[in-house]
């Protein structure tokens, strides 16, 4: 790892289930972190946190000269918020790495996955923003961009299977209440609060609001962002997001017809060597991603990949990946890892 000097670093969001993971992240990976900044809504602030043995105390951001001093900021505050807060940060000098949805279309802010685009990241230092892309694009890119760049590429079908971590601690203590009370035989007592129907025992073909052409957000994020990142205007992309009830890790069906033949054998091969990618596809001994054993891993999971007999070069492939790590804060911190010129040499496939 490179040597750089310690630095501040400023978590806006930081008692959300991003946000601490972020902090875990940051102390994992030995950051360079010599002052860390929390921050958080009022009714979070006065929280105490652990980071490398200090007792750290969250507060608002309530005033500008909270940032002075801060070289990177990682927000995971909400797209609202972040719109407010981004141009500020950006203004003081700050690189500002956003996990929201504010930005990521912005035909300047950079929208990035380190192995993918490593190249948009701006060197530090910058006052500069760079967008995170959704966590579901993020894993479901590192699966095929390694193979598109084999075989080329002409439509992509995704369907998601999303924890309920990815809408954040409110949906997962909706979700494990109703576990409890369902379980309990209270089933009139299940009351929807977060979503707009029961999440236990339960599957919703509906994440974000709805477009006036059927599709939702999280869809219309899902092809706009890979266009940008694979840097493919035209390329086809059509996609159908469910929330599920599983805690954490997302799940995805992901079909793509290529121009060239790629075959299964092929597939796996190339995967095998891709960084942050991990390939587990056995069926025949029933061994495959799943979410309860992917949460907590750094790397997507991939497995049943197998040929699509419909189209003349399709394949299909089932990606498993921990929605607050690759998808959210791990993929924020490599960003600036890069910046940084720090080379996560321990991930790195030879």
């Amino acid at each position: 790892m490179k040597k750089i000097k310690e630095l501040c670093v400023g978590i806006f969001g930081a008692t959300g289930a991003v946000g601490k993971e972020m902090i875990s992240i940051l102390e994992e990976r030995r950051f360079p972190v010599g002052e860390l900044r929390l921050f958080a809504t009022e009714r979070s602030a006065g929280e105490k946190v652990s980071f490398k043995g200090r007792t750290i105390t969250v507060s608002s951001f309530d005033n500008p000269e909270k940032a002075k001093g801060i070289h990177i900021a990682l927000l995971s505050a909400g797209a609202t918020p972040s719109l407010e807060i981004s141009p500020i940060l950006r203004d003081q000098g700050i690189l500002v790495i956003d996990n929201s949805s504010a930005f990521r279309m912005d035909p300047n802010v950079p929208l990035v996955v380190p192995e993918i685009n490593p190249s948009k990241i701006p060197a530090y230092p910058a006052g500069a923003i760079v967008a995170n892309p959704n966590c579901a694009t993020i894993q479901m890119l590192l699966a095929i961009k390694p193979l598109i760049d084999c075989a080329g590429a002409k439509r992509i079908v995704v369907t998601t299977f999303q924890s309920v971590s990815g809408t954040g601690k409110d949906a997962m203590d909706e979700l494990t209440t109703q576990l409890s009370l369902i379980l309990n035989g209270r089933i009139g007592d299940v009351a929807p609060k977060v979503y707009p129907h029961q999440i236990a025992f339960n599957v919703l073909p509906h994440i974000d609001s709805f477009l006036p052409d059927g599709y939702t957000k999280e869809e219309e994020k899902m092809v706009n962002e890979t266009r940008k990142i694979l840097d493919m205007a035209d390329i086809r992309v059509t996609a159908t997001t469910v929330r599920v009830p599983v805690m954490v890790g997302h799940s995805e069906a992901v079909n793509i017809e290529f121009e060239r033949d790629l075959s299964p054998e092929t597939a796996r091969k190339i995967l095998e060597k891709a960084p942050g990618v991990k390939v587990l596809d056995n069926p025949s001994d029933c061994e495959y991603p799943l979410p309860m054993d992917v949460a907590g891993q750094d790397d997507v999971y991939v497995g049943r990949i197998r040929r699509d007999f419909s189209v003349d070069h399709g394949l299909n492939l089932w990606v498993v990946g921990d929605n607050l790590r690759k998808g959210a804060a791990l993929n924020a911190v490599q960003i600036a890892e890069f910046s940084l010129g720090i080379l996560p040499n321990h991930r790195e496939k030879k």
